[in-house]
């Protein structure tokens, strides 16, 4: 094993991020492992010193040490190269954790893990996508509609922490929501509809601990398009606890599609991916199957 890059996220997980970092440095050294710090002052500066080590041949390895929005920053940094990446996960959501089997909150496990998979990466399926500006790609899902206008209010509270936000943002959003009109291309056949809730996925989970797409799988080579047809603001109070065991998949406005690309339109509308805000729609998302090597 050559040098490993880490990039630490300092207020993941309500400030556990940067005492997970130091520990997560001090295992690494306990194992030998040659480490650069990429970290940076903000989530921009860390990802260009992530891409830049990436592009140079300057790490063999990048781990980043936070939670979901840290993977994501690791993702795009990686997505369609040979360097692998590891995750310590220190965050409040921990769905990529999740779905790659990885000791959550718990930073020995993590660095041994890493560590024995040297040799023995796994290639995963990402989501390769294309909103009205930029380029990116997602490894758990990119939604256009309720729940991205659900993460854009979260992400701007900062005196509550935790999954939770995301419920009480909800409760929020759904004072003035209305469904909202879709324009979707499913594998080249156009659909037009209204619904509640609309989400491209790749991993069964997102939101901390939300089984939106239960069945999805990181390695089957397709997406998992869930559409939540229009349903009252009451029924989907009833509903969303439902979506914490993934018992939601039996509720009749509820559909699953699998697919290859998906063109989501929704004017207006906010995109996200990962919990990260990646532009506006039209968003134009396609499975990029086993693009990601990663250290699980």
């Amino acid at each position: 094993m050559g040098k490993l890059g880490i990039v630490i996220n300092p207020s993941s997980g309500r400030g556990r991020g940067k005492r997970d970092g130091e520990l997560a440095k001090a295992e690494f050294e306990k194992h030998g492992v040659d480490l650069l710090d990429l970290s940076g002052p903000d989530f921009v500066t860390a990802s260009k010193n992530a891409n830049d080590a990436v592009k140079d041949g300057s790490i063999d390895g990048l781990v980043v040490v936070g939670g979901d929005g840290m993977f994501h920053l690791a993702v795009n940094a990686t997505a369609k190269t040979d360097v692998p990446i590891g995750l310590i996960a220190s965050g409040t959501g921990n769905d990529s954790a999740r779905a790659l089997g990885i000791p959550i909150h718990d930073v020995a496990a993590c660095v041994k893990r890493i560590v024995e998979k040297f040799d023995k990466t796994r290639l995963v399926d990402l989501i390769e996508s294309i909103s009205d500006s930029r380029h990116f790609y997602s490894f758990g899902a990119v939604s256009a509609g309720f729940d991205a206008l659900v993460n854009k209010r979260a992400n701007t509270w900062r005196w509550i922490k935790g999954p939770i936000k995301y419920r009480f943002a909800m409760y929020r959003e759904l004072a003035a929501f209305k469904p909202i009109s879709y324009r979707a291309v499913i594998d080249g056949v156009e659909r037009i509809f209204k619904a509640n809730l609309c989400t491209v996925a790749n991993s069964p989970s997102y939101g901390g601990g939300l089984y939106i797409t239960p069945k999805a799988e990181v390695e089957d080579g397709t997406l998992d398009l869930f559409i939540l047809n229009s349903i009252s603001r009451l029924e989907l109070i009833r509903l969303f606890p439902t979506v914490y065991e993934g018992k939601h998949v039996t509720h009749p406005a509820v559909e699953i599609i699998r697919a290859e690309k998906v063109i989501l339109d929704s004017p207006g509308m906010p995109a996200y991916s990962d919990g990260e805000h990646v532009g506006q729609s039209p968003v134009t998302c396609q499975i990029a199957p086993k693009a990601l090597r990663v250290y699980a």
